[in-house]
Order: C-alpha cells, then sequence, then structure tokens
C-alpha cells in the first residue's frame, strides 16, 4: 500500500539580513490613485473649498449656457439616480444650479451652473490648486504634466 503525502514545502531560504518581499513591493496603479484620492478627500475640506468635493466635482461638469441631461450627468459621475437629486439638492438650494425641463424633451431635466456657481466654482477652484500643490508636492512640474496627461488619456471617452 502507497502512503499518500502531500507535495513538500520548501523552507523559507531568504537570510534574515535581506528585506522581505512585501516590504518592498509596490502597489498597483490603482491602489496608488485610491490612496492618492484619500488624500485629497481629507484636504479638500468643504471650509477649503468653501463647498464640499462632491459639489465642486458636479460643478465641474456643469455650463451655465448649456445644460447637461440630468441622467447624462448621474452616469458621467457614476452616481445613482437617488444619489445624484441629494447631490443636486444642495447645490441648487445653494444658488449654484438649477434644474429646468428639456424643451426638447418635456421628460428630461438638464442641469445648469448658475453665474454664482460660476462664481463660488472659481473660487474653489483657486483653492484646489493649494490642495493640488500638497497632495503632489513630491513631483516636480514636469512630472505633474506628464500625469495629468496621462490620466485625461486614461478617461478619455
Amino acid at each position: 500500500m502507497a502512503l499518500l503525502t502531500s507535495p513538500s514545502v520548501e523552507a523559507d531560504t531568504t537570510p534574515a539580513d535581506e528585506p522581505a518581499l512585501a516590504s518592498t513591493h509596490v502597489p498597483g496603479a490603482l491602489v496608488l490613485l485610491t490612496r492618492l484620492s484619500r488624500q485629497v478627500y481629507r484636504i479638500a475640506t468643504e471650509d477649503v473649498l468653501g463647498m464640499g468635493l462632491k459639489q465642486f466635482v458636479l460643478l465641474n461638469q456643469l455650463h451655465e449656457d448649456v445644460g447637461v441631461p440630468q441622467q447624462q450627468l448621474a452616469e458621467h459621475l457614476c452616481l445613482g439616480a437617488n444619489i445624484l437629486v441629494l447631490l443636486l439638492n444642495g447645490v441648487e438650494s445653494a444658488g449654484w444650479a438649477e434644474r429646468r425641463r428639456d424643451p426638447a424633451d418635456r421628460r428630461r431635466h438638464l442641469v445648469h451652473r448658475t453665474p454664482a456657481g460660476t462664481a463660488a466654482l472659481t473660487r474653489a477652484e483657486q483653492a484646489m490648486d493649494s490642495v493640488e500643490d500638497r497632495v503632489l508636492d513630491n513631483l516636480s512640474a514636469e512630472e505633474r504634466a506628464v500625469l495629468l496627461g496621462l490620466l485625461a488619456r486614461a478617461l478619455a471617452d
């Protein structure tokens, strides 16, 4: 009768003075982007921007003269319809945006940034420059330009 044995497991042959693999492991790009995003969320507070970061991102997607369909806005921001409505309620009550019926299709709403929203966004963008400087402090101006180009290309539709 043959004995069943499990495959042999090699003993750890890494010398004690050699650093462990885990300490030299660099996380993937998406993990690093997530960590960077968390830094932005910690620094870009309402006190700094004059609005919440989600409101800032939303207002960046809107224009005064051309409305954005509410459904398209939800898809672009990767938000559910209910969450978008809550966010829109906040920016509307602040006077930064307004929903209007689409004249071509009365079932749809177009979201427009108001002049007050444009002014608030301009102030927030200036504040966001300082947030960007803090978060990307370890990068040179040239490296930041390359990063911006790569991120824009990765997000291109």
